[in-house]
């Protein structure tokens, strides 16, 4: 499926185990890509219910953007996140994904995003 997520086309593609999980649930879930700005660049997706800020992809599933910035560079740590803060951007279109995966293994939501090369 394709939706548009801040002026630019992003990809959603679900497993055939996802889709099975999303029909059993009896809320929308939200899949938020993360796009963490520090000394090193990292991507996670976070998934939940609180549809803020989200754009419905359908009935039953949601995605949101969200870049943020740490508040200092670490990159050795103790594996947790440093603490952070939202980065709001001017255009976020250059930074939204081109495609987001989202698959359920062992009873929990995974989930990745890329760009296109």
């Amino acid at each position: 499926m394709n939706i548009r997520l801040h002026d630019k086309s992003l990809e959603v593609r679900l497993t055939a185990a996802a889709q099975k999980a999303l029909v059993l649930r009896d809320r929308p879930l939200v899949a938020e890509m993360e796009l963490l700005f520090s000394c090193l660049l990292r991507k996670r997706v976070y998934f939940g219910d609180d549809l803020a800020q989200s754009t419905p992809v359908d009935d039953r599933l949601a995605v949101r953007f969200r870049p943020i910035m740490t508040r200092h560079c670490t990159v050795a740590g103790s594996g947790e996140s440093p603490p952070s803060d939202d980065f709001p951007l001017a255009n976020p279109r250059p930074y939204v994904p081109n495609w987001l995966t989202i698959d359920y293994r062992h009873g929990k939501w995974v989930g990745d995003f890329g760009y296109a090369g």
